[in-house]
């Protein structure tokens, strides 16, 4: 896949026989994380590897490991459950083999079911590996349900846990494991690869991402792109009018709409400072317009009130009045700096 991951894969299965019993891989999100964990389960459970400690591919463990369903019986894979509803389009720490919509915690009965398969004997007398992603998704009865398999493993057992905000895990379940960091991939091999995929606008998509190929991918193909220019246009319209726009957007979601907002006044900000941008170069001439009539310092203010709002905001009560107050306090930035609206 991409050059950071087979280097972190190669330096992993060099340790293959040494490895500690659980490993926590972690990174940004949607830089192939999930890719390097399920490369590194499907290398434990071969049962013919290679002399680099790469699987083989062709043994019955790697034909049951590529099924759809990772059909290995000493394999776990342990994500949200499913929830009844349509599946939602996944990113690489959600996947669409729970069959219906993702729920937003791992429960403490999902880690629970885990002790019959970690205290019996192995199936195919080899290794038992467990995947749990993303493990920030643990609640906190879950999360103490597995730091007690984690502090006594049977023999055998490899956790391998996937993060891409470690800093929401329980310290005591981050000290029972190794860290493995993950670099993300340089940005000329990422916008390469995108573009060997045929996403459009592979640029943005990989800048709204910040730098991450398999978020940026995501995004693209979900259509947020799409809704994000429509947003921005109005944004940088001189009349732009707080209520007629937050009555045009109640259908937007308010996460992805505080990511947009939050991107945008970022690149204000960084082009009125430094003359270049990071998030948005379609909108360049239009962000170099409008930096010229913000206040910095204020600008630098509502920038932090939308990252503390990302954070928080999920379901607002009025979504319609929580975005038209969002673009009054906007539309300000520009009053403050003597440019009128």
């Amino acid at each position: 896949m991409f050059s950071t991951l087979n280097q972190s894969l190669d330096a992993i299965l060099q340790q293959k026989q040494t490895l500690p019993h659980a490993l926590l891989i972690h990174g940004p999100q949607g830089i192939g994380k999930r890719w390097l964990a399920e490369h590194l389960a499907r290398a434990l459970l071969c049962e013919q590897p290679g002399t680099d400690g790469h699987a083989c591919g062709t043994c019955q463990a790697c034909h049951w490991m590529q099924a759809e369903d990772s059909a290995h019986p000493d394999f776990r894979l342990i994500e949200p459950a499913a929830q009844d509803g349509d599946a939602e389009p996944s990113t690489e720490d959600a996947s669409p083999r729970t069959g219906g919509r993702a729920s937003v915690w791992i429960k403490v009965d999902q880690i629970r079911e885990l002790h019959d398969f970690i205290q019996l004997s192995s199936h195919r007398q080899g290794r038992r590996v467990v995947l749990l992603a993303p493990a920030e998704a643990l609640n906190i009865e879950a999360a103490n349900a597995l730091l007690k398999n984690l502090e006594e493993p049977p023999a055998g057992v490899q956790f391998i846990l996937i993060s891409h905000q470690p800093a929401r895990l329980l310290r005591t379940v981050v000290s029972r494991c190794r860290q493995l960091a993950v670099a993300q991939p340089p940005l000329d091999e990422a916008l390469a690869w995108l573009q060997q995929e045929k996403l459009p606008q592979a640029e943005v998509a990989l800048a709204q991402a910040s730098g991450a190929p398999l978020l940026a991918k995501s995004l693209a193909e979900g259509g947020e792109l799409e809704g994000r220019l429509a947003f921005l246009r109005r944004l940088s319209s001189p009349g732009l009018d707080p209520v007629m726009t937050a009555a045009a957007l109640t259908d937007v979601k308010i996460r992805p709409l505080l990511g947009w907002m939050q991107r945008w006044v970022y690149d204000l900000v960084a082009q009125h400072l430094l003359c270049k941008i990071r998030f948005n170069p379609d909108l360049q001439p239009e962000i170099a317009a409008l930096s010229r009539h913000i206040n910095p310092r204020e600008t630098l203010r509502f920038l932090r009130q939308l990252m503390r709002e990302q954070r928080v905001a999920e379901h607002p009560l009025n979504t319609r009045l929580y975005v038209e107050n969002l673009l009054l306090a906007y539309r300000q930035l520009f009053r403050k700096a003597g440019r009128g609206s």
